[in-house]
């Protein structure tokens, strides 16, 4: 009796299990880069974050300008940059227009590649699916060409059939997972990017000693 071992099935049934395989390497390829990216960035922005309310309250916009300068890969960096500058001669109200577009933007630059992962959980069950119905196909074309009929004679498709629908689940299982994760960290980082921002044009607002119109940083 001739042995099949997984492998076998996985390549016997190839047009599923192959695109299988490549997407369940893009998801591990960006969940890792996205999660090395996002590594200790909650706790960076909190440091930074109040190290800048406390400048710009004083309104020393100078002293903010160094501070995230030795910092300019952070999300905050990135995002008071150009808040600066225009704090120095705009008002409050277009400086918290401007802070609204910047930290989407930022947001948006956050969640690169995170669209993939949503993608293939939604689509590998079904590159499973597809994988099945063939291998089922294939299964039956096999039995009618032998022309006897049986368990023993659909086995072997049957079963390359269900490794595809098994690896079809792993993957998608894997993608929703990971990509949830990324959802929760990216949301927890965009809030405190908000709360980081809103705090910064306060503290230029109370460094001018003028009214703001105080935004709620919740």
């Amino acid at each position: 009796m001739t042995t099949v071992t997984l492998l076998d099935l996985l390549w016997q049934g190839y047009y599923a299990t192959v695109p299988l395989l490549l997407c369940s390497v893009l998801v591990l390829a960006v969940a890792a880069e996205r999660i090395w990216s996002l590594r200790g960035a909650e706790a960076r922005l909190e440091s930074v974050a109040r190290q800048v309310t406390y400048l710009a309250g004083r309104g020393d916009l100078d002293g903010v300008a160094t501070l995230i300068a030795s910092n300019d890969r952070e999300p905050l960096s990135m995002l008071l940059t150009p808040l600066i500058e225009r704090a120095r001669t705009g008002g409050i109200d277009e400086l918290h227009i401007l802070a609204d577009g910047l930290r989407m933007d930022v947001v948006r630059r956050l969640r690169r590649g995170i669209w993939l992962l949503g993608t293939i959980a939604s689509a590998a069950p079904f590159i499973g699916l597809f994988g099945t119905v063939v291998g089922i196909m294939r299964a039956f074309h096999d039995m009618a060409i032998a022309g006897t009929g049986g368990f023993a004679v659909v086995a072997a498709g049957i079963s390359e059939a269900l490794v595809a629908t098994a690896l079809g689940l792993a993957v998608a299982i894997v993608a929703v997972a990971l990509y949830n994760y990324l959802q929760v960290r990216l949301g927890e980082l965009g809030t405190g990017l908000r709360v980081a921002v809103v705090r910064f044009v306060d503290g230029v607002a109370a460094s001018r000693g003028g009214s703001h119109g105080n935004r709620s940083a919740a």
